[in-house]
This record gives structure tokens, sequence and C-alpha cells, in this order.
């Protein structure tokens, strides 16, 4: 199974990979829309997504930039019908900054994001 995570900018989404029984993220570029994120699932041939999930830091409830990110994931699924799935992103941008590598941090955070999915 292929699982893509995605970090969900208003600028930018990052992406990162990892097929299920290898168990290495990786990161796996960026992408600047909605329109280019269908396409790469699809040609990419992905079998879950895995979004960040932006909850309130103190109360962990959502907010307008949760429902912001859950419309978004109702679209990629109508448009490629994969699975959608989501984890906790607070605090990945702060971490991926302090992780080393050429990756972006865009790639970065969704890599944080993927492996803490995976991690639950």
């Amino acid at each position: 199974m292929n699982i893509l995570g995605v970090d969900y900018g208003r600028k930018r989404i990052g992406l990162a990979w990892v097929q299920e029984g290898l168990d290495v993220v990786l990161p796996y570029g960026v992408v600047g829309s909605l329109e280019e994120l269908v396409e790469f699932i699809k040609k990419e041939r992905i079998d879950k997504v895995v979004l960040g999930l932006p909850l309130d830091m103190e109360e962990m409830t959502e907010n307008d930039n949760t429902k912001r990110i859950r419309k978004f994931a109702d679209e990629v699924k109508k448009q490629t019908g994969v699975e959608i799935d989501f984890a906790d992103e607070r605090l990945t941008t702060s971490e991926a900054r302090q992780m080393g590598g050429d990756a972006t941090l865009d790639e970065k955070a969704a890599m944080l994001i993927l492996q803490t999915y995976l991690e639950e």
C-alpha cells in the first residue's frame, strides 16, 4: 500500500511517501494546488492520503483552519476515490525546522505527519 503524507498549506502542499511494509518515510516533493495533488495521486497510484490536522494547542479542538483542511480532504477524496485519514500536526513546522537534510520544510512537515500517523 502506498501512503502519501500531506502538509497542506495556503501556498504549497508538502508531500511524503511510505510503502507499507518498508516503513521508511521519504520526502516526495511539493505541489502547488489541489489539481496538481489529484494528478500526482493518480499518477503515483497512491492508496491512502494522510493529511495533517491542525488542532487547537491547548484544548485539542477544531478551528477554522481544521475546517479548511477537512474541506480540502473531502475534495481530494471526491476527485481520487482514495482513502483519507488524518494525523495531529501540532508542532510539525517547528520540528521540521530542526531536521537536517535537503528536503524542503513542507516535505519535512509531511514526513512528520506521516510518521505520527504510522506510530499511532
